[in-house]
């Protein structure tokens, strides 16, 4: 009788947020395949603090187990009275969970609720591999650097935060499903109900919204749409505020030009037509919203939070500026008439427009998840 195979057991952990699990998940979708194909017996299992993700994380395959979140601060907060405690507890957690489990390896996003498991795996002398999104790492990844047997980086700048470690710069992995549909630029102009010969222009700003950039599209758009139409994620919370809103800037203009608007609450499936059918994004500078960005070569109008932690979504949209794919706005100097002349000026200048484009398609890794997979195996 053949003898059964040894499971291989991986174990994921992350923060929570969208651009934490849907990098992890696009790696498990990679683990997975390559485990079909070469006949490994992979368990994948997801140990930290989940939000609103534990379903999406299941519908993936992936069982999830919980410990109390917390956050770590670098400078005094009342909070820090509580959350303290909070993570001793969740470490004690996470060492009695990742006993029960033992995996052979440990892919960590970082993020709040990521450390203690960090903590536990080096208690059990587990191999640890840690992910860092963005140009400036945050604290959980710089402290669970200590521990880590590799460190991977998405932005080539976060290497020397990590100077002392073993480094592979692999990108951002992004979710299979955002680029397995070939659907052409003007199919997904004509699903959301625009003109395909006019250029579009794609406003993110996440499942929570951003509410400085809802309100400048909505202080701006009597300017905008005579030039463009505007495809404008608010933010499931801002969506009825912003059509409200909506409602009263645009009562004076004509049908025609009030057709070249549309708000959506939040993209979830229609996220990759949303992007295939844009000419311009106008977006955050979050890692996960560059490397989508990037990943459909699409030219960009980058605005930075303001106040990030470790300033990282600056440090993130310069980083990609310097490639060429992108403008930056700052906060600072987010006027109505630069903005709008920012976008006029990208939307009629069809070479600068090209080589955007082409910048941001070499920036993007298409084998990011596929390499992190495969570096993951090699601890079977």
């Amino acid at each position: 009788m053949a003898k059964k195979e040894k499971k291989f057991r991986v174990l994921i952990t992350g923060g929570g947020t969208g651009g934490h699990i849907y990098p992890l998940t696009a790696v498990v979708a990679e683990l997975q395949t390559l485990a079909a194909q070469h006949t490994i017996n992979v368990e994948i299992r997801y140990l930290g603090a989940c939000g609103s993700f534990q379903q999406y994380l299941e519908e993936n395959n992936v069982r999830v187990s919980k410990i109390i979140g917390s956050k770590l601060r670098r400078y005094f907060s009342p909070m820090n009275i509580i959350d303290i405690p909070k993570f001793v507890w969740s470490v004690f957690q996470a060492i009695w969970k990742v006993y029960w489990y033992m995996p052979n390896v440990v892919f960590s996003k970082g993020g709040g609720g990521s450390l203690p498991v960090i903590v536990a795996a080096r208690f059990y002398r587990i191999p640890v591999i840690i992910h860092e999104s963005d140009a400036i790492p945050g604290i959980n990844n710089r402290l669970a650097a200590r521990s880590a047997d590799l460190v991977v980086t998405s932005f080539e700048g976060a290497a020397k935060y990590f100077a002392d470690k073993n480094i592979l710069y692999a990108g951002n992995p992004v979710r299979k499903y955002l680029l397995s549909d070939e659907t052409t630029q003007e199919r997904a102009k004509g699903y959301f109900g625009f003109n395909i010969q006019e250029p579009l222009v794609l406003v993110l700003g996440g499942s929570q919204g951003a509410a400085q950039i809802n309100d400048l599209i909505l202080d701006t758009l009597t300017e905008l749409l005579p030039f463009s139409q505007i495809l404008h994620q608010t933010g499931v919370r801002n969506y009825k505020s912003v059509l409200a809103e909506f409602q009263v800037v645009s009562k004076d203009l004509p049908e025609n030009l009030r057709n070249r608007y549309r708000a959506m609450d939040y993209f979830q499936k229609d996220l990759r037509l949303a992007l295939r059918a844009a000419d311009l994004v106008i977006s955050r500078a979050g890692a996960g919203f560059i490397f989508e960005i990037a990943a459909f070569a699409k030219p960009s109008l980058i605005i930075p939070l303001p106040g990030s932690a470790n300033n990282h979504q600056e440090a993130n949209a310069i980083e990609y500026q310097n490639t060429g794919a992108t403008v930056i706005m700052e906060s600072d100097n987010l006027l109505p008439h630069l903005f709008v002349e920012n976008i006029r000026d990208l939307l009629t200048s069809p070479l600068k427009l090209r080589k955007m484009s082409q910048a941001a398609g070499n920036f993007y890794k298409p084998e990011a998840a596929s390499n992190l997979a495969q570096v993951i195996l090699k601890y079977r």
